[in-house]
């Protein structure tokens, strides 16, 4: 765990300053402005001094407060990126349900987009950094080397799976669909005792001895967070699981060995789109001729950077592909796309459940962190189930194998046995 002084979302000190003053014209211009900017949502917006703005619609889903004109400033020039950190330092504040709220805000966006050369400004204002091997460590390890016993508090207690679960049943818990989740990747996978399997980003390993465990298979997974490696082969160590398991610190770029099966889940977000032919060449020379792989990732319809807050504070480094984009894995290396499924509403069901355990801990973490991460945390949250409801994100899973394989399924049977 970090130090419990420290504040991991390096938030800068440059933000425009706290200065109040009277509101002058200018002022509800600006205010207007966001409004527009918005699509004219239903949201209150609420200056320093109590003045109000409604927009054209009376029935308003939330109340925006921004608390000093620093804070007005900072939301006209670039909203994506400083509405977070304005929000995470409590600069501006949102009363009632931040989701709704947000669903309402991102809704409004998609349907008024800003104009070209403003918006070709905040996508450069905005550019992710780059996936570099040493890149990739420094973005790992700003997410998940927070601390093992952080992501405890809020992901199922029993694989730790911080990728979307699956919910054939609705009513499921968290620990039940995430189990099921690892099932339909066995099943698409089609899995047979004895079988090698090679898994680039792991997790905290989860999958790697749930596949081990159900499945018969030995796995061999890659990952560059530290704490998790040493998490997962602690967990494998206790349930007997070591001699079929085994665990790598190294980033997938440096995969070797010969495998019947291939499998990404929950990594693709972070390796960017310069390098998605070089992991279709992971792939190509580790996979046997009858080889098959799954791709699990977060992804878009259309290309788009990720939020660029998320990019700067949660996710360093991140992008979600488009499928078009996807298939520079497998054109160059002449695999043959089996099997695409979009289960986007998955992982809003998925993150609902992740933020009510973590609103359950919210005190607690803000004692080991600081009241602007626990802040933070809780707007990714909420944010990205606002991605998912309204089709901002969607969440890909794609199966392949060699183009000359000719004895791949006829049917889907073996998904939903």
């Amino acid at each position: 765990m970090r130090d419990s002084k420290t504040a991991p979302l390096n938030l800068p000190s440059d933000l425009p300053g706290e200065a109040a003053g009277p509101v002058s014209a200018l002022d509800r211009f600006l205010l207007r402005k966001i409004l527009a900017f918005t699509g004219g949502v239903p949201v209150t917006l609420v200056l320093w001094n109590g003045q109000e703005i409604v927009s054209g619609d009376p029935r308003s889903v939330a109340r925006l407060t921004i608390r000093d004109r620093g804070a007005l400033w900072g939301l006209c020039l670039n909203p994506e990126m400083n509405f977070g950190d304005l929000y995470s330092v409590g600069r501006v504040e949102v009363e009632g349900d931040l989701t709704r709220f947000l669903e309402t805000v991102y809704t409004g966006m998609t349907d008024t987009p800003a104009p070209g050369v403003l918006r070709l400004l905040r996508r450069f204002l905005n550019r992710p950094r780059h996936n570099t091997l040493e890149g990739s460590r420094e973005h790992i390890h700003h997410h998940y080397d927070l601390g093992n016993s952080f992501y405890e508090l809020w992901l199922d207690r029993e694989a730790m799976q911080y990728t979307c679960a699956y919910y054939p049943d609705a009513a499921m818990t968290l620990e039940q669909a995430q189990r099921a989740k690892m099932d339909h990747v066995c099943r698409k996978l089609q899995l047979k005792p004895g079988d090698r399997v090679v898994e680039a980003g792991c997790g905290w390993g989860g999958l790697a001895r749930h596949m081990a465990k159900h499945y018969g298979v030995t796995v061999r997974s890659y990952n560059i967070s530290h704490q998790q490696i040493v998490y997962a082969r602690e967990k494998a160590r206790e349930q007997g699981l070591a001699g079929r398991v085994e665990y790598i610190e190294d980033d997938y770029r440096n995969l070797s060995g010969t495998y019947d099966v291939f499998v990404s889940i929950g990594m693709l977000e972070h390796v960017g789109r310069d390098h998605y032919q070089v992991l279709g060449r992971v792939a190509d020379n580790c996979l046997t001729e009858k080889g098959r792989g799954l791709i699990h990732t977060i992804g878009r319809n259309k290309p788009e950077l990720m939020n660029a807050w998320i990019e700067k504070r949660i996710f360093p480094g991140a992008y979600p592909p488009t499928l078009r984009e996807m298939m520079e894995i497998f054109e160059p290396s002449r695999f043959s796309v089996l099997d695409v499924e979009n289960i986007r509403l998955h992982y809003a069901r998925t993150l609902e459940q992740w933020l009510e355990r973590f609103e359950s801990h919210a005190g607690e973490i803000e004692k080991t962190y600081d009241r602007a991460f626990t802040r933070a945390w809780r707007l990714y949250l909420a944010g990205s189930i606002a991605s998912f409801t309204t089709g901002s994100l969607q969440l890909f899973q794609v199966v392949f194998a060699r183009e000359r394989d000719n004895d791949i399924p006829r049917t889907r049977e073996h998904l939903y046995r």
